[in-house]
């Protein structure tokens, strides 16, 4: 199994579990997320519980709960949205931040190709949301999210470069 972490900081963001395509040149990975429900599983065995003298308080209080299987499963952590001029800023600061942690080649790659993949970003902006690692950190690398039209499942966005493959 091969995990994708963070460059900066080392937290899990994807594995090969979930394939991605690339896009922008390479320079993003678009991943398809799925709504999952996690939790309680109603089992129905054929008794009837009036007759059994349960009522409705009895039993087990567990609730199910419907998750982003790439949210749960990496602990991803939603950030308020940016507006143009923050995303622009946090683009700037993230390229001076990654371009000394990648090799020569990728960095050309980096550069010739990340102007482009910004303004896909940004021409998305308003319908993105976004997430780090599950530590948090400031510098940490963005994960970005948005609905397709007519999707009810999420696509996820992520900085090729910006991620370090892992075997497990």
């Amino acid at each position: 199994m091969l995990v994708y972490q963070d460059l900066v900081t080392g937290d899990e963001l994807l594995s090969d579990s979930f394939p991605y395509k690339e896009i922008e040149n390479g320079i993003l990975w678009e991943v398809e997320g799925k709504w999952v429900v996690q939790g309680a599983v109603e089992v129905d065995i054929g008794a009837n519980p009036s007759a059994e003298g349960c009522g409705e308080d009895e039993g087990v209080d567990d609730q199910a709960v419907k998750v982003v299987d790439i949210v749960d499963t990496f602990r991803l952590q939603e950030q308020p949205p940016f507006d143009k001029k923050q995303f622009v800023a946090y683009i700037k600061k993230y390229i001076k931040l990654l371009t000394p942690k990648i090799d020569a080649e990728k960095q050309e790659h980096f550069k010739k190709n990340i102007e482009g993949a910004t303004k896909y970003l940004l021409s998305k902006l308003g319908d993105l949301q976004f997430f780090v690692g599950e530590s948090m950190a400031d510098d940490s690398t963005l994960v970005f999210a948005y609905y397709k039209d007519g999707a009810i499942d999420p696509t996820f966005l992520y900085f090729s470069v910006g991620l370090k493959e892992v075997k497990c």
